[in-house]
């Protein structure tokens, strides 16, 4: 799976934070239980920023399990939550963390959500729960569901992956009942300014890119969230999504800058757009007057009763 930098996670997590639909938030504390702890599954944690953003709205007692497939992402976490919390405590490996009225117990996983990939998949689905999470879609996302959570969630994430990952993903939540909540997923909607003659030949070459493996099989990008809806839809889930653009001002400029550093890398793997007009328009968007809305999307999906 492709990786992310901690500092990039850094500079992102408060526009994602600002960016999060309030409704499909409220919404989802709806759906849990309050009256006893809820075992919740973050995937493709990074340093925990989901978990940061989602905790104040759900219920006083909760059970995360932070999973990513790289453990330099998961000592990071560790110690961005020991400094977030009001409290804190570690029972073993487990943080006990209090902040605000909730009290969480957060443990962590380095799992390998593509392990399994291919021609098992199908096999795997068909075995059932235990069976068919170990050897279909591999010991990594089989260990992350077990036991069965009351929430999957994940932020960032299914723009990366594929359709096949996508289909066998939502058959392995639907088996354990939980809902599902995800934000963020890139939606394929950008508007930079001040426009610049390049804008369109490049936003069509990342698009482009988008479509590459990110090690799941050729990545849904901007088809992500329609691709969720409809396969939790096929299992009876309610489905419900939102709109949740990150808009970038002047006080934003390292967020846009590192932005355009890796839009442009993106666009330079697929030869698409000349070097002399993607080295001026990297340039161009390196100045202190950029803006940015970049369009992602949010998705919330509630099991049948």
């Amino acid at each position: 799976m492709t990786g992310f930098s901690s500092e990039w996670l850094a500079l992102r997590e408060p526009a994602d934070h600002a960016a999060r639909d309030a409704g499909l938030v409220a919404d989802l504390g709806r759906a849990l239980p309050a009256d006893r702890e809820i075992g919740i599954v973050d995937l493709g944690c990074g340093t925990g920023s989901n978990l940061r953003g989602l905790s104040p709205h759900l219920g006083p007692r909760q059970s995360w399990r932070l999973v990513d497939h790289d453990p330099a992402l998961l000592a990071a976490a560790r110690t961005a939550l020991l400094a977030w919390a009001d409290r804190a405590a570690t029972d073993g490996e487990t943080l006990v963390l209090e902040k605000g009225a909730a009290r969480l117990r957060v443990t962590f996983a380095a799992l390998d959500l593509a392990a399994g990939l291919g021609s098992n998949l199908g096999a795997g689905l068909g075995a059932g729960l235990g069976a068919g999470l170990g050897s279909g879609l591999g010991s990594g996302l089989g260990a992350a569901l077990d036991p069965a959570p009351d929430l999957v969630t994940a932020a960032a994430l299914f723009d990366l992956v594929s359709a096949v990952w996508v289909a066998g993903f939502v058959e392995a939540v639907a088996q354990t009942g939980a809902v599902f909540y995800t934000a963020l997923s890139y939606d394929g909607t950008e508007t930079w300014a001040p426009p610049h003659a390049a804008d369109a030949a490049v936003h069509a070459a990342f698009l482009a890119h988008q479509g590459i493996d990110k090690g799941f099989g050729a990545a849904l990008g901007p088809g992500a969230t329609a691709a969720l809806a409809q396969e939790f839809g096929r299992h009876g889930y309610g489905v419900a999504t939102a709109s949740s653009p990150w808009d970038l001002g002047p006080g934003q400029g390292a967020l846009v800058r590192m932005l355009k550093d890796g839009k442009a890398a993106a666009v330079a793997q697929t030869g698409r757009v000349g070097a002399d007009a993607l080295a001026d328009w990297t340039a161009a968007r390196g100045r202190p007057e950029t803006t940015a809305r970049i369009g992602h999307a949010d998705l919330l999906a509630i099991p049948p009763r």
